[in-house]
């Protein structure tokens, strides 16, 4: 097992081939050790170099939404009346505490996504 740092892409590129070379691998076994130990450096390096921001929360609703094939009148439990629906996924309206909370908790969409900033049609980041 000859295990370096990943310092470039070009080191994860080698990583990743050597990992799809381990597939299946047994674990406790030297070959399921170095798979676990590369998918680790593989992981932090991504991590920090290539992180993916979370969507905004109306995309991240919207997605859910088509996920579970779910139409605009569906949300209403979570988000009130049918017209104020229509105002959070249109972005007339940003979203409350009761919402968010609601949404998490009854489509589980992860919080990050719902509090994170987004813009309202003509206004500053809500």
């Amino acid at each position: 097992m000859n295990i370096k740092p990943i310092k470039n892409d070009d080191d994860l590129g080698a990583a990743v081939l050597r990992m799809r070379s381990l597939r299946g691998a047994k674990p406790n076994t030297p070959e399921g050790d170095e798979m676990e130990i590369l998918a680790a450096l593989a992981e932090a390096y991504e991590e920090k170099h290539h992180a993916i921001d979370p969507p905004d929360p109306i995309e991240a609703i919207k997605f859910r939404m088509e996920q579970m094939n779910l139409k605009d009148t569906d949300l209403i439990e979570y988000l009130g009346q049918r017209s104020r629906v229509s105002e959070i996924l249109n972005k007339k309206r940003p979203l409350n505490l009761r919402m968010i909370r609601s949404l998490n908790k009854g489509l589980h969409i992860p919080l990050e996504c719902l509090i994170k900033d987004y813009s309202l049609d003509n206004e500053k980041a809500v």
